[in-house]
């Protein structure tokens, strides 16, 4: 039989263990801080290079039109010489000028009811198109100037179009992923 006598040093031991504990938890901050840095220096490597407008036209569809609608108001700044294409119908306030109209949209917000949403067009004939007649416009994002600064569409292209089988759009929704370029 042998025996074997331990003495333990509970404090040795304890300052062991604390001083493993801190080593791990120094490299778990470490290559956490390593990552949020990399993170970051890639987010903000994106921002640069989606800045750019597209040179491409992008046809907004339906589904999308309010979600780039209100994403457009919000970061207009990100979205100025954007060239789009989309389909609505001619809609006039009495303050407009002759050479404005919003490119409307009735959007459903529920129980039957719907509002008009758009974008604000400049086009130096606009007057040839009736009021509530459906057209398609392409044209390119700039800074207007309605109640403040809006996006105004400088509309390079506009033919009659036929109205659509279901000619209202969604709310906006939260599910949208934004980006520098409309696609």
């Amino acid at each position: 039989m042998i025996i074997y006598n331990l003495k333990l040093n509970k404090k040795a031991i304890f300052k062991t263990c604390l001083a493993i504990m801190t080593i791990i938890c120094i490299s778990i901050a470490v290559a956490g801080i390593y990552n949020l840095m990399n993170n970051l220096e890639k987010k903000d490597n994106n921002i640069i290079n989606d800045s750019i407008p597209s040179s491409e036209v992008a046809e907004i569809e339906p589904a999308n039109y309010t979600n780039i609608l209100k994403e457009v108001h919000e970061n207009l700044d990100t979205y100025i010489g954007q060239k789009i294409s989309f389909t609505g119908y001619v809609y006039r306030l009495n303050n407009f000028s002759d050479e404005q109209f919003v490119l409307a949209r009735d959007m459903d917000i529920g129980n039957r009811q719907t509002l008009i949403v758009g974008f604000l067009c400049s086009l130096k004939n606009a007057k040839e198109y009736p009021t509530y007649s459906w057209v398609k416009v392409t044209g390119e994002i700039t800074k207007g100037h309605y109640n403040g600064e809006i996006p105004l569409i400088n509309v390079t292209a506009i033919e009659m179009a036929k109205k659509p089988d279901n000619a209202t759009v969604p709310l906006p929704d939260d599910e949208y992923v934004p980006t520098a370029v409309i696609y």
